[in-house]
């Protein structure tokens, strides 16, 4: 995208095309406002379109530029949080109202791109968080029952059943999420942004917002080439964000992460790998992540940026990690490779921010982008039409806040992942 091969890979390559955008031009009047074209802010646009409210989307690059367009497309139930420690972070009601949220957030997702039938590689299999150790195994067998109290089908798998389904022995055991799945992330957003379109909602690319203030009752937004003048506005671009909220941004501390894909693999060797279609990540500190798209190319990530020193570091890194995992491959290359960024809080759960009377965000989804950005911008529709106010949020109203040693803890996630990929999978796997 904007022809850089490094930013969305696999995706830009297999997506269905974007539907036809152009640069905003000129002033525009509308009820609500949208900065970002990302998952939270294309499902706000759809839900605020199809309730007929009328809904402009800004971005100052493409639909999905961001995280939405370069994740590995799990759709997860949750947030890394233990579900039992969400009240106790939150406080009542917003731990159990979150939890709920969350738990059927992708349920939310499976149902809008089945109502739109958006074209996205949907598997709704379930996903499996595997333990490479015995703390890991604990740590699952903690979280599902913390799952399982609250009714949800959830279950661990020990060694025999994990290796049978994710085609490794690198594991000791994995939490089978029945919830959740995967999707071809980039095409979703796209999707998402046709049937905002669909429905009545504008969408306006390559237009950065670089200014806003109150003009009469609305707002107006500048643009290189106009303005947007609007009763609300909802903003929506997370990490990515630059212009008048960069603040926000500047809130969450940057995690890079990346992917690589291998060719399609022969069938006979698919069939062994990821069996049940679901998408795998592990319990290790610097994470693995990976998955299987629908053409049988096994996509295989984790943390850290392919640019300067750590391209080399990374991809090699994730050549030993297939090679020593998954042996039936045979020789490792991979035919893209793409990063992005994760915005994270010290307490790994995301914000809500009233920015001004009439201007709201949701922000923070600590790699959970898919299935939070979705519900979270349904949840930022309805305030936009006052259809909720703050009491019945899921999220407690907070101020800005940069997080301390914010520059020293990215460089230390950058570093950390960098000298344990130099090092790793250079020693024998142990189950």
């Amino acid at each position: 995208m904007l022809a850089d091969p490094r930013s969305h890979g696999l995706w830009e390559c297999t997506a269905p095309a974007a539907p036809a955008t152009v640069a905003l031009s000129g002033q525009v009047t509308t009820r609500v406002a949208i900065v970002g074209a990302g998952y939270t802010g294309l499902s706000a646009a759809l839900h605020l379109a199809s309730a007929g409210v009328e809904a402009v989307v800004l971005d100052g690059a493409e639909v999905g530029f961001g995280g939405s367009g370069r994740n590995v497309g799990l759709v997860n139930a949750g947030m890394w949080v233990m579900p039992d420690d969400l009240p106790g972070t939150l406080g009542e009601p917003h731990g159990e109202r979150l939890l709920s949220l969350l738990g059927n957030a992708p349920a939310e997702v499976f149902d809008l791109i089945d109502r739109h039938a958006i074209a996205c590689e949907a598997e709704r299999t379930g996903t499996l968080h595997c333990a490479d150790d015995e703390k890991g195994r604990r740590e699952l067998g903690e979280r599902a029952r913390q799952w399982q109290a609250r009714g949800v089908a959830v279950r661990v798998l020990d060694g025999a059943e994990t290796c049978r389904m994710t085609g490794s022995v690198a594991y000791r055991a994995a939490l089978l999420d029945p919830r959740a799945g995967t999707i071809q992330p980039l095409a979703y957003a796209r999707g998402l942004a046709a049937a905002a379109i669909a429905a009545g909602a504008r969408v306006f690319t390559r237009s950065p917002v670089t200014g806003c203030m109150q003009s009469g009752a609305r707002y107006q937004l500048d643009l290189p080439g106009g303005q947007v003048l609007a009763d609300q506005v909802i903003v929506a671009s997370n990490a990515y964000g630059t212009g008048p909220w960069a603040a926000l941004a500047q809130e969450l501390t940057p995690l890079p992460y990346f992917n690589c894909a291998t060719p399609p693999l022969p069938d006979a060797v698919r069939r062994t790998i990821l069996s049940g279609r679901q998408g795998a990540w592990d319990t290790r500190r610097i994470l693995r992540s990976f998955r299987m798209d629908q053409a049988g190319r096994l996509v295989f990530g984790s943390i850290g940026a392919l640019s300067g020193a750590g391209l080399g570091v990374h991809r090699e890194w994730a050549r030993r990690s297939v090679a020593r995992m998954f042996p039936q491959v045979g020789p490792v290359r991979f035919e893209s490779e793409w990063f992005g960024t994760i915005g994270m809080t010290a307490d790994n759960l995301p914000r809500f921010h009233r920015l001004a009377p009439g201007i709201v965000t949701i922000c923070g989804y600590n790699g959970r982008g898919i299935a939070p950005g979705t519900v979270f911008g349904r949840v930022l529709a309805d305030v936009a039409r006052g259809v909720i106010d703050d009491a019945a949020l899921p999220l407690p109203v907070t101020d800005v806040q940069a997080p301390g040693f914010r520059r020293a803890r990215q460089i230390f996630y950058e570093t950390g992942a960098c000298l344990a990929h130099a090092a790793g999978e250079r020693v024998k796997t142990r189950r």
